[in-house]
């Protein structure tokens, strides 16, 4: 019987996008400079990530270039799935797919897959049921559980994308219970999504078994890891992923990492063209319902079975933190200078860093702030209808 291996923590954003490739349009709302190589470099060497999820992996150009960074030398396919980046980053290859559901509205949905065959041969279908597999995030003309078959099939995994978001969310509007949209036994995990955490999740009965993960879903370089997992494997590849997702032999999430819920942009429900607030019945001043975008928490709400959340004792404590380029105070020559000094942006948030440590590298004032911040002592101006809350200093 062979020796348990001993196990490691590392940190894992599953959900980035990726904007260019091969010089064409990927992710059309993501960043020109979010290239496959630029993520892959600055995941690793400023924001501190050791696993990362190509989202947009799956699309024709960046399977293109996943291709050449292989026969470069600077990716590797590993044995037990998933690729090597310079021998340091864990690369998990997937894609975001939209499907309709039975109401007609739409929702995410994230395929990874174990080696460039099999995403390969995924493209291959999608092709069948996309019209441009070049883009990402395109509508597939088809269901769920043909979706579910053609994924597990190939040896992937199949987790719902930002699930209470207002817009492409399962649970955000397109169902009032994921049962609805697609079979319960087909999902690997569940992405909360930037406006929601595990207490305001698990209110709602139905999704309690899934595994919750905390992803960035970055559209640019800058909010790579402003939400991520920090997770317990025994090494660096695809199969301890699975076991990972489904909980198995100690392998686990140990701390969802993400924004404070008010934080994200659509948090309360507002209206888009005049920002005020709604109330009962989505009334606002512009006196129409069109403008007007329910959030997160009215959501949740109105799904709840328990008023209060009911943790399954296997879930994991949910850490909130304010991304660094988003406190007051801090820019880029700061920014640069703290990532210097710690290593990463990730790195600041280990408990063995003190007040001073912070403070010798950008000064009394900034370094009691960031400090301060990065150890949950903050308030904010909710946010909502797609504006991002506001944090009060």
């Amino acid at each position: 019987m062979a020796p348990e291996r001993p196990m490691k923590t590392y940190f894992a954003d599953f959900h980035i996008h990726v904007g260019r490739a091969k010089d064409r349009p990927v992710k059309i709302a993501a960043g020109k400079n979010l290239t496959l190589t630029n993520l892959l470099e600055h995941a690793q060497t400023v924001k501190g990530l050791d696993i990362v999820g190509v989202i947009d992996g799956v699309c024709d150009p960046v399977l293109a270039e996943l291709d050449e960074l292989v026969a470069a030398g600077d990716l590797a396919e590993l044995p037990a799935g998933g690729l090597l980046y310079r021998d340091r980053v864990l690369v998990v290859v997937g894609s975001e797919i939209e499907l309709k559901g039975p109401k007609g509205r739409a929702a995410h949905f994230g395929c990874w897959f174990p080696n460039l065959a099999a995403a390969r041969d995924f493209n291959g279908w999608l092709k069948t049921v996309q019209t441009n597999t070049s883009l990402s995030s395109q509508l597939a003309r088809t269901d769920a559980s043909v979706l579910s078959q053609e994924t597990h099939e190939r040896g992937g995994l199949l987790v719902i994308h930002h699930a209470f978001t207002p817009f492409k969310g399962i649970l955000g509007a397109a169902v009032d219970r994921v049962s609805d949209f697609i079979d319960l036994g087909a999902i690997d995990a569940l992405e909360l999504g930037l406006s929601a955490d595990t207490s305001m999740a698990d209110r709602i009965e139905q999704i309690q078994p899934f595994t919750y993960l905390s992803n960035s879903d970055a559209h640019g370089l800058d909010t790579i890891a402003r939400e991520c997992n920090r997770v317990l494997l025994a090494d660096l590849s695809f199969a301890e992923v699975r076991r990972l997702l489904a909980r198995q032999e100690g392998r686990e999430i140990v701390e969802n990492i993400g924004l404070h819920p008010v934080h994200g942009k659509y948090y309360q429900t507002r209206c888009r063209r005049c920002g005020e607030v709604a109330g009962e019945g989505r009334v606002c001043s512009c006196g129409t319902h069109r403008h007007v975008v329910t959030g997160v928490s009215d959501r949740i709400a109105a799904l709840a079975d328990f008023a209060e959340p009911h943790h399954p004792h296997w879930r994991p404590p949910y850490r909130h933190i304010v991304p660094l380029l988003a406190i007051p105070g801090v820019g880029p020559k700061a920014y640069r200078s703290l990532v210097d000094a710690f290593g990463s942006e990730l790195a600041l948030l280990r408990e063995d860093i003190a007040k001073q440590d912070v403070q010798q590298v950008v000064g009394e004032a900034l370094g009691e702030r960031v400090f301060q911040t990065l150890r949950g002592h903050v308030s904010f101006a909710a946010g909502g209808a797609g504006t991002y809350g506001k944090l009060l200093v």
